[in-house]
């Protein structure tokens, strides 16, 4: 089992990695999506019932759609086959918590991830369980119940444990939307329209071993968007499509609490212990 970028690409990681959706039992990679509002190319909300705008408007409402994420305030989710996650960002206390599941407790393998950011310090807890959990290496030392405190020192620079103020998307949304080859509006709100996704590694949303499968296909794979009121993106959707051993699937991500999420809350520390070499071991 491979366990790759899981912080600032922790959903995208447990979401979108082969290795890990090998965890389940179907053996299949897993995504996820997000919805929002539409604005026109000014930033501004679209009015309802107005004329649908040209792509080239569409395109800059979206592109417009995903300044405020990197303001650092939001809630997100995130979730496709066989797996979920959810968490929120606080850039102001420096703060982030992700929750992430990986199959489920009837696959041969599956993960429950609860990781909390608050610089300087951060803390993982881990669930493994299924029928091969047992041949995890170190896995006794790893279902503790309880938060593993890491020592920044072992993860610098490690975007498996760690996690960027300066890069606060765990989706990077901005960046998918740079790669938007085509799109219309749908409806108030709503957008479709085709992206190309060999641009979406950096975004760390498609793992690009998936992209490298889709081939000539990864440059024109069809989504949807959503802008809420203000024209922040709330929702978009890729559809990527079957190839090579993957099954199609479609990667969901949803942003929501615009300025208003709460600081992240560290752990009891009671309920803390220093993480053994096991846990950098399993995600390095």
């Amino acid at each position: 089992m491979t366990v790759r970028r899981l912080s600032a690409g922790l959903v995208a990681a447990a979401l979108f990695t082969p290795g890990l959706a090998a965890c389940n039992s179907s053996g299949t990679p897993t995504a996820g999506s997000s919805a929002s509002p539409t604005v026109s190319a000014s930033g501004t909300p679209a009015p309802s019932g107005s004329a649908a705008p040209a792509s080239g408007d569409a395109k800059q409402a979206l592109l417009a759609s995903t300044r405020e994420i990197s303001n650092g305030n939001f809630r997100f989710t995130m979730s496709g086959v066989g797996s979920t996650a959810e968490g929120r960002v606080h850039e102001p206390t420096q703060s982030a918590e992700m929750r992430v599941t990986i199959g489920k407790p009837t696959d041969d393998l599956f993960m429950k991830l609860d990781l909390v950011h608050y610089k300087p310090d951060s803390w993982v807890k881990v669930e493994l369980g299924g029928t091969t959990a047992k041949s995890v290496p170190g896995v006794q030392k790893l279902n503790l119940g309880k938060y593993q405190h890491l020592d920044q020192t072992r993860i610098k620079g490690n975007r498996n444990l760690g996690f960027d103020f300066d890069k606060v998307d765990p989706a990077g949304s901005e960046v998918l939307t740079q790669g938007i080859t085509e799109v219309r509006q749908t409806g108030d709100g709503a957008y479709a329209g085709t992206i190309d996704v060999s641009k979406a590694a950096e975004a760390g949303s498609v793992d690009p071993t998936v992209i490298t499968a889709l081939g000539a296909q990864a440059k024109s794979v069809p989504f949807t968007a959503k802008l809420d009121p203000q024209g922040r993106l709330s929702e978009m959707v890729i559809q990527i499509p079957a190839a090579g051993q993957n099954q199609a699937q479609d990667i969901k991500i949803t942003y929501s609490d615009y300025g208003s999420a709460t600081a992240a809350q560290k752990p009891p520390a009671d309920q803390v212990v220093e993480a053994p070499q096991e846990l950098y071991n399993l995600f390095n």
